[in-house]
């Protein structure tokens, strides 16, 4: 199965987020963690930022994921 990676414009462009909102937020663990491409490249996977893309939306706008019971 092949992957899209996305390098860090598109991600930004997606995302509306900038570098270093991405780079903290992959620090913490709230974000997908970028991939090796080389010495001084980097990308991220399209398929995981798109799944933190719906996520970020589920929990905007309180949607439940079918299966799952609802928060309080």
């Amino acid at each position: 199965m092949p992957h899209t990676v996305l390098r860090l414009p598109a991600v930004k462009a997606r995302t509306g987020l900038s570098r270093s909102t991405i780079y903290l937020r992959v620090s913490q663990g709230a974000f997908p963690a970028p991939v090796s491409l080389g010495a001084r490249a980097v990308g991220w996977i399209e398929a995981e930022v798109n799944a933190w893309l719906t996520a970020q939306i589920e929990k905007s706008r309180n949607i439940v994921p079918a299966g799952r019971p609802p928060q309080p």
